[in-house]
């Protein structure tokens, strides 16, 4: 596990700075909680720690083609940071900060491209089958079901949409919107993303448009006479399958008891979303970013949770307070009930409700 590269230091370092300056509460890192990045501790989830020479030398490359004043990485950096965790239009940045706002969209393109090409695909990575055995131990010490290596929900991101097509984006609250799905650990990191399907699809399609089928290479193991794999958490909108599990709809006492236990565990990828916001703002509002650059944007920014998440830069708890708000914010989209299901996941699921049964009281309580 190498050392960080110079351009993540030099990303945490500014931040550093920055939060004694006047902006510094827009600011997507808390500096406070950064510790010695020169130490590079070992990763707690199993992740590497991303190998930037993209972003480097995309870096280096701004400076080369900037005529007038060159505008130094240090100023990018400040730059990209603010960009991506404030949601502030390029006219209020590049007065900020002194450059043009052409060149500010050029460099947070750039740098988010770049991000794509090289760290996210480090930073966001399906664990391996000694990590999700591991994570499914975490899971079942903190919430009792046995073979959870993961969580799986959708949440959108408002964009600006093309005149043609334009219902396509728009989602069910009424707003236009790209579905980001995406796989979560026990510890709020993101383990798979999918940012490419429109508002109006249903997760359902989502999901069979993801990469995530072609990943579901998990392990079996024998619970109460069935082989169950490890599993992944999806809210009734999924199908039920033999990889992924979700809650009952008509319910006996044990089938109340088993959804009250998968809703305990399902709030974890909600929060992982609203961490996820509340650093990185440009998720949050319709910003003017073209709409085919919405997905490179939102990969870079789940990329980025990840990071700071590796480095224990936990997010202001006010943060949290204000993505909370229902009135400053656009409403989620809910899906319907999706009642497809294929009789090895019927089975799993039958097999983890009788576990649960003879194992754990029962709990009365409502599905999340």
């Amino acid at each position: 596990m190498g050392g960080l590269d110079d351009q993540w230091r030099e990303i945490l370092h500014q931040n550093r700075l920055h939060a004694k300056s006047n902006f510094c509460t827009s600011l997507p890192v808390d500096p406070d909680s950064v510790e010695k990045c020169g130490k590079n501790p070992p990763s707690p989830t199993g992740f590497k720690k991303p190998d930037c020479y993209v972003m480097k030398s995309t870096a280096q490359a701004q400076e080369l083609i900037c005529h007038r004043m060159r505008v130094t990485v240090k100023a990018t950096t400040k730059e990209r940071m603010k960009r991506l965790g404030s949601c502030a239009e390029y006219r209020l940045v590049s007065n900020q900060f002194g450059i043009h706002k052409s060149t500010v969209k050029k460099f947070t393109y750039m740098f988010c491209k770049g991000m794509l090409k090289g760290p996210t695909k480090e930073l966001i990575r399906m664990p391996n089958e000694r990590e999700a055995s591991e994570i499914a131990r975490r899971f079942e010490a903190a919430h009792s079901i046995p073979q959870i290596m993961g969580l799986v929900d959708g949440t959108h991101i408002p964009i600006l949409p093309p005149s043609d097509g334009f219902k396509d984006f728009v989602n069910r609250k009424g707003w236009p919107s790209y579905v980001l799905q995406a796989v979560v650990d026990d510890k709020c990191c993101f383990r798979s993303i999918s940012c490419k399907m429109p508002g109006s699809a249903h997760e359902a399609n989502v999901l069979r448009q993801s990469d995530l089928f072609k990943r579901a290479h998990l392990l079996p193991k024998n619970i109460e006479g069935e082989d169950v794999r490890l599993l992944l958490v999806g809210d009734p909108a999924y199908p039920l399958l033999d990889w992924m599990i979700k809650g009952y709809i008509n319910l006996t006492r044990e089938q109340e008891s088993f959804n009250v236990y998968l809703s305990s565990v399902r709030v974890g990828v909600e929060m992982s979303f609203g961490i996820l916001k509340s650093r990185w703002r440009v998720l949050l509002k319709r910003s003017d970013f073209h709409f085919t650059f919405a997905p490179v944007m939102s990969s870079t920014c789940c990329a980025l949770h990840n990071f700071c998440r590796l480095e224990r830069d936990f997010p202001n708890s006010n943060w949290l307070e204000e993505i909370n708000d229902p009135t400053a914010n656009y409403p989620q989209s809910t899906q319907p009930v999706n009642c497809q299901y294929n009789a090895s996941g019927n089975s799993v699921r039958a097999a983890l409700t009788t576990y649960m049964a003879n194992h754990f009281p029962l709990r009365t309580g409502h599905l999340h």
